[in-house]
């Protein structure tokens, strides 16, 4: 070292021994800048990246869908289970209630998606909880107790993941965000006629898994009419190479039950109309999925822009709405509505919502408290609430 270079280092040393506040101060702006520095780099990648190594970070995950789990919470758990898998982790897909929508059992059959029902917290394969499709736990015992590590999801709400949060209420389907996840990978979809050793690339979409994203993508936005952002069109795209037609057509089109039919009648023949607004009461029923689907028809009627089909099973009222009229934001509607009768809830987005109240509850006797639920629901779709 030259007599000049030790000059510099004992005048330094000198000068930090005489003012050690300031050498304090410039250590912590070093620790502030690299940890900064590291921050930065961490939310600067790619958000299915930073997905994909929270997954890796875990032997085993329970991937949670919300109760009665449609085709786009199945996608998504799909998605994240190979993700999984492909990170070497783990995965259990888990759900509470039960799968009766014809078009539901379809998807889960035909796609032979390994669902495993819970009724407790304590039937979760793991800890370490990713919800998909919702953002709070629910539907089973014990749900409150449930801290998810990761929280996928594109419906308003509060819930938060522990380690990774990813709610966007813009999009019109979760699958969508999980395809971005995938593309963020650049994984490429394997086409059906393919087999996954074939593809030449560390992270593949299966071809099962491409048609249930693409599937859930269609029914969340009522086949990309409904609800839709740039990015489901997108994701649409990025998927198509990797979805099986065929697969894809025995989903859409599954048969439907004789009873599904006659609530969808009932339905259109006992509507009451105010408007451009319908309400209609199907009654006591065996299915409650055929509940929406009859909305879905009502809401078809020329001259409806809004609907909400309710029924009754096993002490519990069901309601479902849909609207596409820019006055009526369907989940705010519903919720206003059930907002003061006890134990109800309700809610959804702006083109769709539901809701349940139980009837055996004493403050709120069926069918004595009909007129009253009719008179809210009205005055909810005419924003009077």
């Amino acid at each position: 070292m030259s007599v000049a270079a030790e000059q510099f280092v004992q005048r330094a040393v000198a000068f930090a021994q005489s003012h050690p506040e300031l050498l304090a101060a410039l250590l912590v702006s070093l620790v502030v800048l690299v940890g900064g520095g590291y921050v930065l780099h961490q939310f600067a990648r790619p958000t299915g990246v930073r997905f994909a190594s929270v997954l890796a970070e875990h032997d085993h995950v329970s991937i949670l869908t919300h109760p009665n789990p449609d085709p786009d919470a199945m996608a998504a758990a799909m998605g994240v289970a190979s993700l999984a898998e492909q990170v070497d982790t783990a995965a259990t897909i888990q759900f509470s209630g039960q799968i009766r929508h014809q078009e539901n059992r379809a998807f889960r059959n035909v796609l032979e998606v390994d669902l495993d029902p819970i009724e407790r917290a304590e039937d979760l394969k793991s800890r370490q909880v990713i919800l998909v499709d919702h953002n709070e736990p629910r539907g089973f015992s014990g749900s409150e107790t449930v801290r998810p590590v990761a929280v996928v999801d594109h419906h308003p709400g509060e819930g938060r993941g522990e380690e990774f949060t990813d709610v966007r209420t813009e999009y019109g389907a979760c699958s969508s965000m999980i395809a971005e996840y995938f593309e963020d990978l650049d994984a490429t979809p394997v086409p059906p006629e393919s087999h996954e050793s074939e593809i030449d690339s560390t992270y593949v979409v299966p071809s099962k898994v491409a048609t249930g994203l693409f599937f859930g993508i269609l029914t969340d936005t009522d086949r990309l009419t409904v609800g839709i952002d740039p990015a489901d069109f997108a994701a649409s795209g990025y998927l198509a190479p990797g979805v099986d037609e065929g697969l894809l057509d025995r989903i859409a089109n599954p048969q439907v039950s004789a009873e599904t039919l006659e609530i969808k009648a009932t339905a259109i023949r006992e509507r009451q109309i105010e408007g451009a607004f319908a309400i209609s009461d199907v009654g006591k029923v065996s299915n409650v999925d055929a509940i929406p689907q009859a909305v879905d028809e009502l809401i078809l009627l020329e001259g409806v822009t809004a609907a909400v089909v309710y029924g009754t099973r096993d002490g519990m009222l069901y309601l479902s709405g849909r609207s596409r009229d820019d006055r009526v934001h369907m989940g705010r509607a519903i919720e206003s509505a059930l907002e003061d009768v006890p134990d109800a809830s309700g809610g959804g987005h702006a083109h769709m919502g539901g809701g349940q109240i139980p009837l055996d509850d004493n403050d709120f006797v069926w069918p004595a408290r009909q007129t009253s639920l009719t008179d809210r629901l009205w005055r909810a779709l005419e924003g009077d609430l």
